[in-house]
């Protein structure tokens, strides 16, 4: 099928918009991108569909999720307007380990049927690829099911899911004070076991002063890479302990959250090549005042991601368009790097190199929209300028 009369975002460098373009797709592939006065003799008789100037991108990539989830965390939020810091709840056994009681207690079909109305929202905003964390079973059998039922979406909903192991979110209670036992008894083995599944795409972790230290998080890496697994972690969101670095060093796809990343942070993943995944909607909610380094990290040519962070406490938010004006009006991204941040960049940040930009051998993952310009998708406000989405060639419902 030939795509024409289309206004073509590539997000492919050195190319950018086309206009009056056309996008020829050959089964799941990107065959030929440009304009249309341009279409290669070859391929004028395919079957055509006009798309009558809409604007074309890339579809869209959530690359930081925690969407398997049981239950709410809403009257955490009432109690956080009321000046208890997310510290200070996490530490009196709410926050994630309140996440984690209701989890455990779901079934495997029930965490399903919860997801996918998340899920469905996310795809009504022209998200084509999800990436979704464990973290909420803190136990084996619990690690290993949310990670079965990350796949199942998969199976469901015209999506690719990407799963991150997060067995180091935080220590349950029953391991309190005794975080090395943790991972020595449960987190550790129940990578192994998920990674004997096929279940893990890469591992994840939490380096924060409310949960694993810098040299803990060495051990989970170390695991990682044993295995021939990736890595990316939560860095420097409450604190400054060196995370980032240390996920430099260790070759991290990324670094996500970040703000109270330093500037030798900084040079670290600009060295290492780690992309810098920005979660505008976790900054909102927890109504911080101290936002990542922007100017610093675009000095350096730090790749700069955008996500949901979909989680039940700090980001309760499924929509990637709202993330993208988050971006752009707390943390002064510009309309077209939020756009790089939900495409090109995010899936670099999951280490996909088959999409996030429109050119001939790309996978054939297209959002098409109700706007004739990219800066439209960051600037509305509650409402997606969706038309229709392609998923692997094919126009999805």
């Amino acid at each position: 099928m030939i795509l024409t009369n289309a206004q073509v975002a590539t997000m492919a460098p050195d190319v950018g918009m086309i206009n009056d373009g056309c996008i020829v797709l050959t089964g799941d592939r990107i065959a030929w991108v440009g304009p249309q006065s341009a279409l290669p003799a070859a391929h004028a008789a395919r079957k055509r569909l006009d798309l009558g100037g809409r604007l074309i991108t890339p579809a869209l990539i959530d690359c930081h999720t925690h969407l398997v989830f049981a239950g709410d965390r809403a009257r955490e939020f009432e109690r956080r307007l009321n000046g208890v810091s997310y510290a200070e709840i996490a530490r009196a056994g709410g926050g994630i380990l309140a996440t984690v009681s209701a989890t455990r207690a779901a079934s495997e079909e029930a965490l399903l049927a919860q997801a996918l109305p998340r899920v469905d929202q996310m795809l009504a905003e022209g998200v084509g690829t999800i990436e979704i964390k464990s973290g909420y079973g803190l136990d084996l059998v619990t690690e290993v099911a949310m990670l079965r039922v990350a796949r199942r979406i998969g199976a469901a909903r015209a999506v690719t899911i990407r799963t991150s192991f997060l067995g180091a979110h935080t220590v349950p209670p029953d391991y309190a004070g005794r975080a090395d036992d943790y991972l020595s008894e449960i987190a550790l083995p129940a990578m192994r076991a998920a990674a004997v599944e096929g279940l893990i795409d890469a591992v994840d972790g939490f380096c924060e002063t409310i949960a694993f230290s810098p040299a803990q998080i060495e051990r989970v890496f170390a695991e990682a890479h044993a295995l021939g697994l990736p890595v990316k972690l939560h860095a420097e969101q409450l604190s400054n302990l060196g995370g980032a670095a240390l996920a430099a060093r260790h070759g991290a796809l990324s670094a996500d959250h970040l703000e109270y990343l330093d500037a030798s942070g900084v040079r670290a993943m600009a060295q290492a090549g780690t992309v810098a995944v920005l979660l505008p909607g976790a900054f909102y909610t927890l109504r911080e005042r101290h936002p990542p380094p922007i100017a610093r990290l675009r000095r350096r040519g730090v790749a700069m991601a955008v996500a949901t962070d979909c989680n039940p406490g700090s980001s309760p938010l499924t929509s990637l368009g709202l993330a993208m004006n988050m971006a752009c009006t707390l943390f002064r991204l510009t309309p077209l790097e939020a756009l790089q941040g939900t495409t090109v960049h995010a899936a670099r940040a999951l280490g996909l190199t088959d999409r996030g930009t429109i050119a001939p051998g790309q996978r054939a993952d297209l959002a098409v929209w109700q706007a004739r310009h990219p800066a439209e998708l960051a600037w509305r406000i509650g409402a997606t300028a969706l038309h229709s989405r392609i998923i692997g060639g094919r126009i999805a419902t």
